[in-house]
């Protein structure tokens, strides 16, 4: 029983404490899976966002991008919409009652509005990969270390920030959430999700999320290389996060510990 006690509780929790800690060091963050949903497995997962109760996830791939709302409880689409076989979907957010999903090379941000009508477009320079908003701005990733602040009307920059670990560049950031005061930021080809302080780019702490791979079962189709988490939502009711990744067959409600107020 102690035995499977230890088991259940690597599963759900995760707590890593670095060998060279210092007052400085970010630390890492306590977790817990509450429950697990069923994900489509065919469904590149490359943004998550929760919109009124319900889950609005992109999904990626030359000739596969789509855009869907999800029930939260059952994992069930509920409403899509197709891209152009031309374009690669990236992240997903809304802001002021406007769907944004921007694309990964085409430097488009594909404007709906909440019933998945296109409405606009807007253009921008350099690759788009995650997207999250505050109250004043689009934040987007690029693949890289900087974070950008952009104006939701005209996807203009507004400023930047560079996400350091100490003196050490993050780069590779992809899926975005604002969440708690803070951006948490997903780094591609990691199970490992860095939660910045959105003011300097500082890397408050870190989530591990490699016990959550345990619990897939894994589908025929599983590509280790490109399989990877990917897309973090919060859900401001419950306080809890969800997760998923590329063409995992399931989606994690988490539980995540809080990291002191900002002040």
């Amino acid at each position: 029983m102690r035995l499977l006690a230890l088991i259940f509780l690597l599963l759900c929790c995760c707590v890593i404490t670095p060998l060279h800690a210092t007052a400085d060091a970010p630390q890492t963050l306590l977790w817990r899976a509450i429950r697990a949903v069923p994900h489509d497995v065919t469904h590149f997962t490359q943004g998550l966002e929760i919109h009124r109760g319900h889950l609005l996830e992109s999904v990626g791939r030359y000739g596969h991008s789509a855009l869907y709302e999800k029930s939260i409880e059952s994992g069930e689409a509920l409403r899509e919409t197709r891209f152009p076989r031309k374009s690669f979907a990236e992240g997903v957010t809304v802001s002021r009652d406007r769907i944004i999903v921007v694309t990964w090379l085409e430097q488009i941000a594909q404007l709906f509005d909440l019933e998945f009508r296109p409405v606009a477009q807007l253009r921008y320079a350099g690759e788009g990969w995650g997207l999250t908003h505050d109250s004043t701005h689009i934040i987007m990733s690029d693949g890289s270390a900087t974070i950008r602040f952009r104006d939701p009307d005209d996807f203009s920059v507004a400023r930047e920030i560079v996400a350091m670990d100490g003196a050490r560049a993050i780069d590779r950031l992809n899926e975005l959430e604002f969440a708690r005061g803070r951006i948490y930021a997903n780094v591609w080809m990691s199970d490992r999700v860095a939660v910045i302080d959105p003011r300097s780019g500082h890397v408050d702490a870190w989530l591990d999320f490699s016990p959550l791979r345990m619990r897939l079962r894994k589908p025929s189709t599983w590509d280790e290389r490109e399989h990877v988490l990917n897309g973090i939502a919060y859900d401001a009711a419950s306080d809890h996060f969800y997760l998923t990744g590329k063409c995992w067959p399931l989606l994690f409600e988490i539980d995540i510990d809080p990291l002191p107020a900002r002040p």
